[in-house]
């Protein structure tokens, strides 16, 4: 090695990066909008779902479940339990695994 390059002497001083994580959480909650009237209760029950869904994704993407197959029904509605959200259906399960699946 040529020591007049300084490669040895920049070397010796790199030191290994910590890795943190942290979750942060809002300083305060989104404001809510008044969904828009007329639609049909179908539109309103699969938009609040759809919502419930990402919530849920969310929180299991910050907790380390990055994969579909280990968000089971039973860690999903956990999760729903810790982020305070009522338990969800079978279907909503199914679309917060979706969701995991294509947000890769």
């Amino acid at each position: 090695m040529n020591s007049s390059s300084g490669w040895s002497r920049h070397r010796a001083r790199r030191l290994p990066m910590a890795v943190a994580t942290l979750t942060t959480k809002p300083l305060t909650p989104p404001r809510k909008k008044p969904l828009p009237a007329g639609q049909p209760r179908e539109w309103y029950v699969t938009h609040n779902r759809r919502l419930k869904a990402m919530r849920l994704a969310i929180a299991l993407l910050d907790s380390g479940v990055y994969h579909p197959a280990t968000a089971d029904n039973r860690r999903i509605r956990s999760t729903a339990e810790r982020i305070g959200v009522h338990v969800p259906s079978d279907t909503t399960c199914r679309m917060v695994r979706a969701l995991i699946r294509y947000g890769r």
